[in-house]
């Protein structure tokens, strides 16, 4: 499984890529909105979603037939940057279940600061 060029396929929305790592009935799964999608409805959340994007693979993880990436993506114009942890069950080389964690990347919030804790990340 090259968990990099999935990376790739999917910061530059190219469907046809993205199709080619999924095993036709994977699902894809994004508990911090409560959505369950079908390969296809992934491509279209994916591929319609508006703007350029770019991002990178940041640290990979394998166990068995598990891959964990953490990719840090961000608009091309940097108006918007993310962290995403996702989980990646393979088969024969195929993604057949994606789970993902979005998270947008910001300051630390206010209460924090207040209170003097931890260290801003370089």
């Amino acid at each position: 499984m090259d968990v990099t060029g999935f990376w790739r396929a999917v910061l530059d929305q190219d469907a046809a890529a993205i199709r080619r790592y999924f095993a036709p009935d994977a699902q894809v799964r994004w508990p911090c909105t409560g959505e369950r999608f079908t390969v296809e409805e992934f491509l279209r959340a994916n591929c319609e979603y508006p703007g350029d994007w770019d991002g990178a693979v940041e640290r990979t993880e394998r166990l068995g037939d598990l891959w964990i990436t953490v990719t840090r993506v961000w608009s091309r114009d940097r108006t918007l940057r993310f962290h995403v942890t996702s989980f990646l069950r393979t088969a024969g080389g195929r993604i057949t279940e994606l789970e993902e964690f979005w998270a947008e990347d910001g300051a630390a919030p206010q209460w924090r600061r207040d209170m003097g804790i931890g260290t801003a990340r370089s």
